[in-house]
């Protein structure tokens, strides 16, 4: 930098050339779940949920399909809307053609079934995701959006390198008058120098320019991003695991089963240098920005590492990339009369339950342990690993005279990172906090976070206090308030039994009666709802059947009383 500031710029080279920008395809299952999730925020599961709901209807075509392909009624239907919405500059017919291995082309690309309704009646996400599909199959019928791209080399007259400015001007809308596809975001770091002008001013070959600012920024190496469902589906639909309708209920499983969780992490700021010439000065600046800053994305837990790792090393023939590929493949030769069935099935079905056999036999009990170091105190070792119900640390073993302690890691803790300091720290819970109204106070850490335990009850501690700061005032003032909201959402309490009431719910009101919670009927008053209705109810709702013994016997005390 010190290079520049005696040194004079001269626009070398100066390129201008035309640029076209194509729309992307129609919908694809997988298109559409990927891009309902970077545009309108739905998970994978919700775009299926509420594309089957507008299929349904009749807005659009069979949502499950890997193909792009148009039917010719299509591609004159949005013809004709395009000609009558945007005029004949804004259309070009298009057929498009299924690049993905193995693609099962039954169904053509999802659409409306109607071009001519541009949006319809419904809840307001089936609205959005139904104008999005419609947007997108208009678009791929519509013309390129045309630019100028400019091109600018400026050399400097102290070094032998050159500096290039590009931007793009455009000409012609085209398509992105009515969609343009959104991709995902790989960055976990954001400055306020991130974002690029790209309008450049009008320039000439052998124009002398004159510096009005010049800045350095120190930039660090980038870890790959994590996966985001949209992103998860693209990896998996390329990797050519799986079928339209089956990368839905994976991603949820995976989910569902405790393997992978989707949270947002907020990072850590990391400062940074940035070097400005201006004026004929250098000057240095140290700026923040946060790094490691995840939305939405989908991490592993310690439970899907150590049946991962278990899988891949007693069955890595099956945990593989190439395997589900292979399969999908033969059953598509079985489709076609290529591949006998059963003679897939005996190929792999004898190693496979030989390999469940010997590790059934011989493979240990996976618990992923991690010896930390020895406890100064007692001398006694602290290890972490899986246990029945999660992630845990353990001080001592069960070869030691006294029974071991446990305590359960804390939510953002995992086994292959947490120090033998942050372990010592978990063994200080439970913890007594005092008394209120006669009874014991004490601080402790479940499967589902900190809580406090009074009377054999529990109350939850609010996001942000550390259990272990926790005082006595604090404690007191946290089961006051959860005994108010508890009062506060009770609308009514039978005589007849004071394990049937009524309470305000997230979605409105509802019957509570005991451990089952019971939908109150659409237009109900719920003044002149009587016990005897709840007990009709009770025995109607299909969730009851372990309930219904106790239905019954708290029926029969009552009669008595």
């Amino acid at each position: 930098m010190r290079d520049c500031v005696e040194a004079s710029y001269t626009v070398k080279s100066l390129e201008k050339k035309p640029a076209k920008r194509s729309p992307a395809a129609p919908f694809t299952t997988s298109t559409l779940q990927q891009e309902a999730s970077r545009k309108l925020g739905y998970s994978v599961a919700r775009t299926m949920q509420i594309a089957q709901r507008l299929y349904e209807a009749g807005h659009i075509t069979y949502m499950r399909t890997d193909s792009v392909n148009l039917s010719d009624t299509a591609i004159e239907g949005a013809k004709a809307e395009i000609l009558k919405a945007y005029g004949e500059k804004y259309h070009k017919k298009r057929q498009y053609k299924t690049k993905t291995t193995g693609a099962q082309e039954a169904h053509e690309a999802i659409r409306p079934t109607y071009f001519a309704n541009h949006t319809i009646q419904g809840e307001p996400s089936e609205v959005r995701l139904y104008e999005l599909i419609w947007k997108r199959a208009i678009a791929s019928q519509m013309s390129e959006a045309e630019f100028e791209k400019t091109v600018a080399k400026i050399s400097v007259s102290t070094r032998e390198e050159e500096l290039s400015a590009s931007g793009e001007v455009m000409k012609f809308d085209g398509f992105l008058k009515v969609y343009m596809e959104s991709v995902d975001d790989e960055n976990d770091t954001m400055t306020e120098e991130d974002s690029d002008n790209t309008l450049l001013p009008p320039l000439e070959i052998g124009q002398l320019l004159h510096l009005s600012e010049m800045t350095a920024t120190q930039r660090f190496s980038r870890p790959p991003a994590r996966y985001t469902e949209a992103s998860l589906v693209k990896k998996l639909e390329e990797l050519g695991i799986g079928r339209p309708s089956t990368y839905a209920p994976t991603i949820s499983t995976i989910q569902n089963r405790g393997y992978v969780v989707k949270e947002d992490r907020d990072g850590k700021p990391r400062d940074y240098k940035v070097l400005k010439l201006s004026g004929g000065q250098i000057s240095e600046v140290v700026k923040s920005e946060m790094t490691g800053v995840e939305r939405s994305k989908l991490f592993p837990t310690d439970i899907g590492m150590l049946v991962n790792d278990f899988l891949v090393e007693h069955f890595k023939g099956i945990v593989d990339y190439n395997f589900t590929a292979k399969v999908e493949r033969e059953f598509d030769e079985i489709a076609q009369g290529q591949k006998e069935w059963t003679d897939m099935l005996e190929k792999f079905y004898r190693p496979f339950h030989e390999e469940v056999q010997d590790t059934l036999e011989h493979a240990d009990r996976a618990t992923n342990e991690r010896i930390l170091g020895i406890d100064p105190q007692t001398g006694k070792q602290v290890s972490v690993r899986v246990g029945r119900f999660g992630p845990l640390v353990q001080l001592g073993t069960q070869d030691d005279e006294e029974k071991p302690k446990f305590a359960s890691l804390r939510k953002g803790q995992m086994i292959e990172t947490i120090t033998f300091e942050e372990a010592m720290d978990l063994f200080k819970l439970p913890k007594k906090v005092g008394e209120f109204e006669g009874k014991e106070m004490v601080v402790a850490v479940g499967r589902f976070g900190p809580y406090i335990r009074h009377n054999s009850a529990f109350y939850s501690l609010p996001k942000g206090l550390d259990p272990l700061d926790v005082t006595e005032e604090q404690a007191i003032e946290i089961i006051k308030e959860k005994r108010q909201k508890d009062i506060d959402k009770v609308i009514r309490v039978f005589e007849e039994n004071e394990e049937a009431r009524i309470e305000n719910g997230r979605w409105g009101p509802f019957i509570r009666f005991g451990k089952q919670n019971i939908k109150i009927p659409k237009g109900t008053d719920i003044n002149a709802i009587t016990y005897a209705d709840v007990l009709k109810w009770v025995e109607e709702d299909p969730k009851a059947s372990k309930a219904k013994t106790s239905t019954k016997k708290t029926t029969k005390s009552t009669k008595k009383s």
